[in-house]
């Protein structure tokens, strides 16, 4: 059984306070869907540049192998390992069976579920480059959000809320299994949600993608309450801007993305990277998180300031 709460207090008074206990992740299991671009490679690049074993799921095998390749092993002599892990998490069945899969290679449960994976499918209504809609006038809103599909609404819900939701069932047992494996501490899943699910504007036409977005902030307060007596926790993290394929469109050889020009308005005058996200991270799977449940954590660079947001 593994434990973080093997050295004395009484002869190392300061030692449980040390930054390379609080967020030790060394020899966790975890699992990461859509880990092979944008935040959910920096969250796997965070845990196994400090020790984990991470699986990697996606629907695309060959930039899943990308990342196996260029940073699996990489961060030191006690950097972890990366394992390809290909699943659709819109099909139920398939959500079942990497659980199944992962299981049979972890028979003593996984420390962390970080539910990343999502889509934004509004090409229709996002840009308002053209000038319009014009906002004074309601004719024009409408003409130009009726643009929007029933379609991309159900793909973007289908991604970025249902299968969370079945991912969380799926993988349950085995983080109950590995807080029972690991003394002194409980797993957790981080819900990887968005600012926009807090910020009251029209968030760019992409109405779809934020209401998604708010509603996965709840379901992680629900799934909070509800997996609580498994002494499994759930907390979130809603970024601001990253750069990712989501807001870059592509990705380079290294599946890494780039974003230009942009955060300049934000306290922070740039975009996220991967230590911010990297430190969110650790904070919430590390054992110094353990008091965390039901929590967001908001990386955004001081955007929640200068938007009208619900928080």
């Amino acid at each position: 059984m593994a434990s973080y709460t093997s050295l004395d207090p009484s002869a190392y008074p300061n030692t449980g306070l040390l930054a390379s206990k609080l967020f030790d992740v060394s020899g966790f299991k975890a699992v990461v869907t859509g880990g092979g671009t944008g935040i959910g490679l920096m969250i796997t690049q965070a845990l196994v540049a400090n020790g984990a074993t991470v699986y990697i799921s996606g629907r695309r095998k060959e930039a899943l192998d990308t990342v196996v390749e260029k940073y699996s092993g990489k961060g030191g002599p006690h950097a972890g390992k990366i394992i390809a892990a290909p699943a659709d998490i819109t099909d139920k069945e398939d959500i079942k069976r990497l659980a199944l899969e992962i299981k049979e290679k972890e028979p003593n449960g996984i420390h962390l579920l970080v539910n990343n994976a999502g889509v934004a499918k509004e090409k229709e209504t996002t840009s308002y480059k053209t000038g319009e809609p014009d906002f004074s006038n309601a004719d024009s809103i409408t003409e130009h959000l009726w643009k929007a599909t029933p379609e991309s609404w159900a793909e973007t819900f289908e991604t970025n809320l249902t299968a969370q939701f079945f991912c969380s069932v799926a993988f349950l047992p085995l983080l109950s299994k590995g807080t029972a494996n690991t003394l002194g501490y409980s797993a957790s899943i981080i819900n990887i949600t968005s600012i926009s699910g807090v910020l009251k504007g029209s968030s760019s036409g992409q109405f779809a993608y934020a209401t998604s977005k708010a509603g996965f902030i709840h379901l992680t307060r629900m799934l909070g309450t509800t997996f609580a007596e498994c002494k499994v926790r759930v907390n979130s993290i809603a970024p601001g801007i990253f750069p990712s394929e989501m807001t870059a469109d592509s990705s380079d050889e290294n599946q890494k993305s780039e974003l230009k020009g942009m955060g300049k308005s934000l306290p922070a005058k740039r975009t996220g990277g991967d230590a911010d996200m990297a430190a969110a991270v650790l904070y919430l799977a590390g054992p110094g998180g353990v008091f965390l449940n039901g929590q967001v954590l908001y990386p955004d660079g001081g955007n929640i300031l200068t938007s009208p947001s619900s928080t």
